[in-house]
């Protein structure tokens, strides 16, 4: 975690309600299911929140990860640890972005800075033990169609379009334009 002082107020509850939403035994699942993907060569962490924190926050574990899911095709060519903070926001910087690009929705995505600084590592437990949870990536389904199919396919209106029966034009101003109103005596 980050060298900060005590909180207090707001900051305190906040905090109180983020640490009563981690789940251990997910973190612990979470853990099982990293190993199995990448090998027992990104090690174990300590049993705990911080250690936890502490395994994942240079990047290394995630670029791992996200290059084992991705096959032969490794979105992160060179994975190196290092000490300094900057080095190690740039390699979960870099996980984001190929997370991004297999398939995670930005909304799912965490902040950088929250991992780094161990803010909030409460996850909503949607991992319920299966290997395979982890969206892949649609199959390319290409489809050919003959001339004739193509001509048949511009003559018809689509329905996203609505339809324009029985409406007309008639009696409509330009833009712009006011009613004229005219009183005769």
């Amino acid at each position: 975690m980050a060298n900060r002082g005590p909180s207090y107020g707001l900051t305190r509850e906040v905090q109180s309600k983020i640490d009563k939403k981690y789940d251990p035994e997910l973190e612990e699942r979470l853990v099982e299911w990293i190993v199995a993907q990448c090998g027992s060569g990104v090690g174990r962490p300590e049993p705990n929140k911080t250690g936890f924190q502490n395994w994942l926050k240079d990047g290394c574990v995630l670029c791992e990860l996200i290059n084992s899911l991705c096959g032969a095709n490794k979105p992160i060519k060179t994975i190196k640890s290092s000490g300094m903070a900057f080095k190690q926001m740039e390699q979960i910087s870099m996980f984001l972005r190929a997370a991004e690009s297999y398939g995670v929705t930005k909304t799912d995505i965490f902040q950088t800075v929250d991992l780094f600084e161990g803010k909030d590592l409460a996850g909503d437990g949607n991992y319920k033990g299966d290997p395979s949870w982890f969206h892949k990536k649609a199959q390319e389904n290409r489809r050919e169609f003959s001339e004739e199919q193509l001509k048949e396919g511009q003559s018809v209106i689509g329905l996203q379009m609505g339809t324009n029966k029985g409406a007309s034009q008639a009696g409509m101003t330009g833009y712009g334009r006011p009613r004229q109103i005219i009183n005769n005596p």
